[in-house]
């Protein structure tokens, strides 16, 4: 479901997140925390990134299913095996943002994460509705 993040994803990541820029796709496949998520053929159909918090807690930074293929359980695929594998690497905890306008958050919360604070960027050159942070305990 989820494999390693490779040089050639990156028309398919950049579809899906056009603001990306070369320098920034290519640091995160030279890295080891990014993964592109795939169907049963073993197709891309999203990806995911994350980072490691203060040496402490994995953060979901973008997991981005492809339109056509949402609400088809990918997105919880994809958190539950990242999930486990956190659990492997004997983390306690996963957290992760989303803007407080998407729908991500109702998935997010099915799945046992709980609110954990918002930022606000209103006035700033970021303006964009708030983001709401989540954590789960592993």
């Amino acid at each position: 479901m989820l494999r390693k993040l490779n040089i050639s994803d990156f028309e398919f990541v950049k579809k899906l997140l056009p603001r990306i820029r070369e320098e920034q796709f290519a640091s995160k496949v030279n890295g080891v925390n990014d993964f592109i998520v795939l169907n049963e053929d073993n197709e891309p159909v999203g990806f995911m990134f994350y980072i490691i918090l203060w040496e402490k807690f994995p953060f979901i930074e973008h997991l981005i299913i492809d339109e056509k293929y949402r609400n088809k359980g990918y997105g919880t695929k994809a958190i539950l095996d990242f999930e486990n594998l956190m659990k492997s690497k004997n983390y306690k905890m996963v957290m992760l943002s989303t803007q407080v306008d998407e729908k991500a958050q109702f998935l997010y919360r099915r799945l046992g994460y709980i609110d954990n604070g918002s930022i606000f960027f209103e006035n700033t050159p970021f303006d964009q509705p708030a983001e709401l942070f989540l954590k789960k305990n592993l």
